[in-house]
């Protein structure tokens, strides 16, 4: 398998009223690398796109990629360069992106267009920014491109901000991750599954990860069965709850349960908003210390203060 790691650039409406409701991020350019499965880079793709929509380049992406609107003119349209993209990129691959936009911004792009989705349901990809945090850092903070590249003293031969330069530079990053943690995957959800054989079910060394299919509301999907449960990712028994399901702001719920041999489980439900009123729930579940448990207690009687005031203001 191959990697793709892929970057792009993308414009907007310099005046919001004049911004197309359709497509607010119109990408001008799509550079990627490839590697190939020992993470040797084997070949590299770097086109512009000539602009259909904004023709005049918003002063900070002018600012920041070093193009001018001239450039852009001898580029190809967008369906036609990602077209030929895909042909590059092959049959057997995986995405790798610099943080988990560039998927989502790719896929804008080509529904505008009525092109054909790439998937029907999540892609799974690598998020080498999140990867260089686990590899060397916290695995929570995020950094710049650079920071990485200056980390790992990377040779820096050619300049950032441009779509083939910073996959380039993502694609050294990506060679010395080591292979543990790139079976870290990300999941790139512009299509949310739609049905319970596409629900996403992983886990990883330190926690676990379920994306449920979409709900017509939220309270359907608070009332799901499998969406609202505890079960030990290691031993998959059904646990009972140390604290029941709460909110502290409606999109983010909590619990915490209890397995009799691994211990206390923290589950936290994150409320995706999906097509116009259908939601979906990207659900964690990993184990705790008693400090944490004690911390999510307090969080949980703050929540509860913080409603009887809402209700006595009513």
């Amino acid at each position: 398998m191959n990697y793709i790691v892929l970057d792009l650039e993308w414009n907007q409406s310099s005046r919001k009223e004049e911004a197309d409701s359709g497509l607010h991020f119109e990408i001008i350019e799509i550079g990627a690398v490839c590697l190939n499965d020992s993470k040797v880079m084997v070949g590299e793709f770097s086109r512009l796109v000539k602009p259909q929509i904004y023709h005049e380049l918003h002063k900070i992406t002018s600012r920041i990629i070093h193009l001018q609107m001239q450039e852009l003119e001898h580029g190809q349209p967008f369906p036609e360069v990602f077209k030929d993209f895909l042909t590059w990129c092959g049959e057997d691959y995986i995405f790798c992106t610099w943080g988990p936009l560039d998927l989502a911004e790719l896929q804008e792009n080509m529904r505008y267009y009525g092109m054909e989705s790439l998937a029907k349901g999540p892609i799974p990809f690598l998020d080498i920014q999140k990867l260089f945090s686990i590899a060397f850092e916290d695995g929570k903070s995020r950094r710049a491109l650079e920071y990485a590249v200056d980390f790992l003293e990377l040779e820096k031969d050619i300049p950032f901000h441009r779509a083939f330069s910073d996959a380039y530079y993502a694609g050294k990053v990506l060679a010395a991750i080591p292979e543990k943690v790139c079976s870290n995957l990300s999941y790139d959800l512009f299509n949310p599954p739609k049905s319970r054989k596409e629900e996403v079910k992983v886990v990883f060394d330190t926690y676990a990860k379920y994306i449920s299919r979409v709900f017509p509301d939220k309270a359907a999907l608070l009332a799901d069965k499998e969406v609202i449960s505890s079960k030990c990712y290691i031993c998959h028994k059904n646990l009972k709850k140390r604290i029941r399901w709460f909110t502290p702001n409606g999109k983010h719920y909590y619990c915490v349960a209890h397995c009799d041999v691994h211990g206390l489980m923290k589950g936290k439900i994150r409320v995706r908003k999906a097509v116009g009123e259908e939601v979906y729930a990207v659900k964690t579940t990993k184990f705790i210390g008693e400090e944490e448990f004690e911390s999510i207690k307090e969080r949980r009687e703050h929540a509860r203060e913080q409603r009887k005031k809402r209700k006595r203001r009513k």
